[in-house]
């Protein structure tokens, strides 16, 4: 686990790294109007097409943009009940665990975490029955020790990454 994290703290670094104020500028753009075109980026902007281009390419080959499935809304598919597994393995066992978790559709997102949980595991579901039985298949993974289940009654803060550019903006 410590390796993994070591490396997901590599490639943060290497991206924070590779990101500069025009970059900023552009991200900022594209957070204000994420279907902006190259063409509206560049004049927006006042550079190039070529260069939007190129530096949008950059971005999406240094893993500054996340994956385009987050904007994609679960309880607009029929899955309106969402809820956080906390979920203490076998440490041994832990690749496994996690590639077994990924074949769970219900399975959203699966952050390894330091501390007394090993896992934190967003669900959506249909109805409380089926977060059950989400729960139970979680659950009877071989190597999973223990379960505990919190239901989200709402999302207070949105995702946001924002505030972060602004202050590396200023930063900058």
């Amino acid at each position: 686990m410590l390796r993994s994290l070591t490396r997901v703290g590599l490639l943060i670094f290497h991206t924070m790294t590779s990101v500069d104020h025009v970059d900023l500028e552009l991200l900022a753009a594209l957070a204000a109007d994420p279907r902006a075109t190259v063409v509206a980026l560049s004049e927006r902007l006042r550079m190039s097409r070529n260069t939007v281009q190129a530096r949008m390419a950059r971005l999406e080959r240094t893993g500054v943009f996340l994956s385009y499935e987050r904007a994609i809304s679960a309880r607009a598919l029929g899955y309106p009940i969402e809820a956080f597994v906390s979920v203490t393995v076998r440490q041994a066992e832990l690749p496994r665990i996690t590639a077994e978790l990924a074949h769970i559709p219900e399975v959203v997102q699966a952050h390894g975490l330091s501390g007394p949980v090993d896992l934190l595991v967003r669900v959506v579901c249909r109805d409380t029955q089926h977060l059950f039985d989400t729960d139970a298949r979680i659950l009877s993974i071989e190597g999973v020790e223990r379960t505990e289940t919190s239901l989200v009654m709402g999302e207070v803060i949105d995702y946001r990454v924002t505030p972060l550019m602004e202050l590396a903006r200023r930063e900058a």
